[in-house]
This record gives C-alpha cells, structure tokens and sequence, in this order.
C-alpha cells in the first residue's frame, strides 16, 4: 500500500509471503511444516461482496429515500455510514485479528453482517437502517482484514482486489434490478453472500496463532474520532476541520507516549507506508465521487436511460478490474516507481475527462479508470504497506492503510451530494 523507495514489489511480496493473520516471526525449525495458505478464491469470495453491498445504492438512493420518507440527499448517509464503519472497522477488526487470532474474528463478523441485514431488512426508518449498514459494514471490514492479512502476496492481494472490482461493478446494476423485482432492501442483503466463504477459510488457516499485546484503547479512540471528523469534511467543513485538528494533535501526543501502540509510531515516520496511504486514500475518493457522479452526468449531458447506465458501468468496471489484476500481477517486474506513475496519470486523466466532457463513452471511460486505480492501487499499495513493518505489526499495517483507502468512500458519496444532489 505504500511505496517509495526504488525496491521493487518483489521485496513486499517477500516480505509478505507468510499468512498476515500470523503475527509473529517465524522461529520453527525447518523440519515444522509449513502453515497452508487458503486459497485465493475464498478469499475474494469473504472479501469480494462487500463492495456489491457498498455499491448498490449508486442508481437506487431515490427509491431509498421515498421508502424511507426522507430527501434523496437526506439517503446519502446510508452510504457514508457504511463507509465510515468500514474506515473505523478495518483497523479495529485487524487488532483483533492480531490479539485473538482469526477464529474470534469470523464470529463476530459472521454475527455483525447476519444482524445488521436483518436490521436494513425490518427498519421502518432511517436510524434504525443506519444502524443496520453500521453492522453490515462492521462485519464486512473483519471479514476484509482477514482476507488481506491472509493474501501474503501482491498477486494474491490483486486476486481479492480484482473481486472488489467486479463486485462493486456488479453492485449498481445489480442494486436496481433487485430494486426493480423486489424491493431496495433485498440489494442491501448481497454483501451476506461472503459467509459463504467463513467456513473454508475457517478450515484452512486453523494452525494461524493470535499475537500478544495490550489493546490500546485510547488510540482507537482518537483514530476513530479523527477518521470521523475527516469523513465530515464535506458536509461540515468548520467543524469538522475544528475537530480533526483537535483529535490530531491529541493522536500525535498520545503516539509519542506510546509508540507501540494502537496507531505504531514507526510507521508514521516511513516514508514507504505514508506516501502509500495517501495515495489510497486519494485515488479512492477518486473512484467513489466518480462512480456516484457519472451516472448522474451520463443522464444529464448524455441523455442515457438507467439501465443504459447501469449496464454501462458494469462493463466499463468489469473491464477495469481485470486490467488492475494485470498490473498487480505484474508490479513486482515493474518495480514500485512505476506503479505510482501508472496509478497517478491514469487516476489524474480521469478526473479531467469526467469534469469536461459531455461524451457518454468517455465519462464511461472515466469510471473505469477511476476504478482501475482504485483497485490497482488496493492490491499494490496494500502489499508496499505492509512491508514497511514488521511481521508482528503487518496486521495493524494493513488495517491502517485499509482505513485511508475507505476514508475515500465515504468523502466520495459527500463530495457527490455537494456536485450533484444539493
């Protein structure tokens, strides 16, 4: 996830190469059997549906907000609650992963994905089904920090990222026609598709060992309180800007009291995990405020139907997450330099097109691009990331980069309200 000196990606895929749900070095013998990876399939599988679940607001938030007798803009929140319990869970779910080991981590997520679907199924209105995205993304974000600290390579994060990609194209489309047949709420339920990968995963990665540690409370709290205040930013600029200072400052000082803990100082100060966060998180705000914004842009300036639209985007986002599993593929011959290269002209070209073009193919082309970085940038920048630690601090490394990646969906949706629905 970051990336900054002139190593290559090989020397992340390396230093990855053992299951991240492991949090200590590897002190056995040689003759101790090696611990078996699970396979990549199952993996995307219990990571993969929560971007179908993430996404499938994108051409049904008017549906939404009638059902639930609130403005369209008013609706939006559904997203960005699922975003921010996704940029809160990550590295909170991660932790646990690193104290308790992955068996504690797949029943509370088994359990918070199970509740919260069944809460967005009954609710009557919109607190009670903000709570119910709360607990589906919850859920989802353990079942995502299993899924990537159990991935070891970029090839393999590629493997889960590129499932994002289809997923999350799928989600739109597949949002509005289960909208269509049933009703909104059956769109909201497909992220629950991932429990079907609990039990194999389970299986496989039964010898992985919990790590040791004293949680850090407080520094999850500030982290939090500061991820919140950052998710605001669009709707509530002079606080949100007042707090996040605030909280930052607070964070700092905590951090220099205990360096260890929650929030590792050494990884503050490395250039390789800082630079590959912030280009998540900015190639990720990228693709959400595009992949909301588009389809309101292709009616306006293209004309196109919604289902046009719909089914636009899923080919535009399916082609995309095939072409990010090349380059994660390939990123360890291309070396970490040009990755970043490659991700930033590409993210950068497609901002320009969306802004200023009034082709319908082209702002189609802008969609799959974002998503292209965004997902490249996922699998690629995830593995950097956690090679600028150590085995035991890997979990909390990609926890950490995982929060920055999601604090983009929850701006993009915000931003888009702002552009297009204010």
């Amino acid at each position: 996830m970051s990336s900054t000196t002139a190593s290559t990606v090989s020397t992340a895929s390396t230093a990855t190469a053992a299951p991240a749900a492991s949090t200590t070095a590897v002190t056995a013998p040689t003759t101790a059997p090696a611990p078996r990876q699970v396979p990549a399939f199952w993996l995307a599988l219990l990571a993969a549906p929560v971007a179908a679940g993430a996404n499938a607001p994108v051409l049904i938030l008017p549906d939404m907000a009638r059902s639930l007798g609130v403005a369209t803009a008013t609706a939006t929140w559904m997203v960005t609650a699922f975003a921010w319990a996704m940029a809160a869970g990550t590295p909170l779910l991660a932790a646990l992963l690193r104290r308790r080991g992955l068996k504690p981590l797949l029943r509370l997520s088994t359990a918070l994905v199970v509740g919260g679907t069944v809460l967005v199924a009954i609710a009557p209105w919109l607190p009670v089904a903000l709570a119910g995205r709360v607990g589906q993304s919850l859920g989802g974000a353990g079942l995502v920090a299993a899924a990537m600290n159990l991935a070891g390579s970029a090839r393999r994060m590629g493997v889960i990222s590129s499932g994002f990609g289809v997923m999350g194209a799928a989600g739109p489309l597949l949002g509005a026609t289960l909208t269509d047949a049933v009703s909104w709420r059956l769109a909201f339920a497909v992220s629950a598709i991932a429990l079907l990968a609990v039990p194999a995963v389970a299986r496989y990665a039964r010898d992985a060992q919990p790590g040791e540690g004293r949680f850090d409370a407080r520094g999850a709290t500030l982290l939090i309180a500061l991820a919140t205040a950052l998710i605001l930013l669009p709707t509530a600029p002079l606080p949100a800007v007042a707090a996040a200072l605030l909280t930052a400052v607070l964070l700092a000082l905590h951090v220099r009291r205990r360096p260890e803990g929650f929030v590792p100082s050494a990884l503050l100060r490395s250039p390789l995990f800082l630079i590959s966060a912030a280009l998540g998180v900015t190639l990720s705000t990228t693709y959400f405020t595009l992949l909301f914004t588009v389809p309101s842009l292709l009616q306006d300036r293209a004309g196109w139907s919604k289902g046009a639209i719909g089914t636009g985007q899923l080919i535009t986002l399916l082609t995309a997450s095939a072409l990010s599993w090349l380059l994660a593929a390939s990123s360890a011959r291309l070396g970490r330099a040009a990755v970043r290269t490659i991700l930033v002209t590409v993210g950068a070209t497609a901002v320009a097109t969306a802004a200023f073009s009034a082709s319908g193919p082209l702002l189609l082309l802008a969609a799959g691009a974002a998503a292209f970085t965004a997902t490249g940038a996922n699998a690629t920048l995830s593995v950097h990331a956690a090679s600028a630690t150590t085995p035991a601090q890997r979990p909390t490394a990609i926890g950490l980069f995982a929060l920055s990646y999601q604090l983009g969906g929850a701006f993009g949706p915000g931003i888009t309200t702002l552009l297009i629905l204010s």
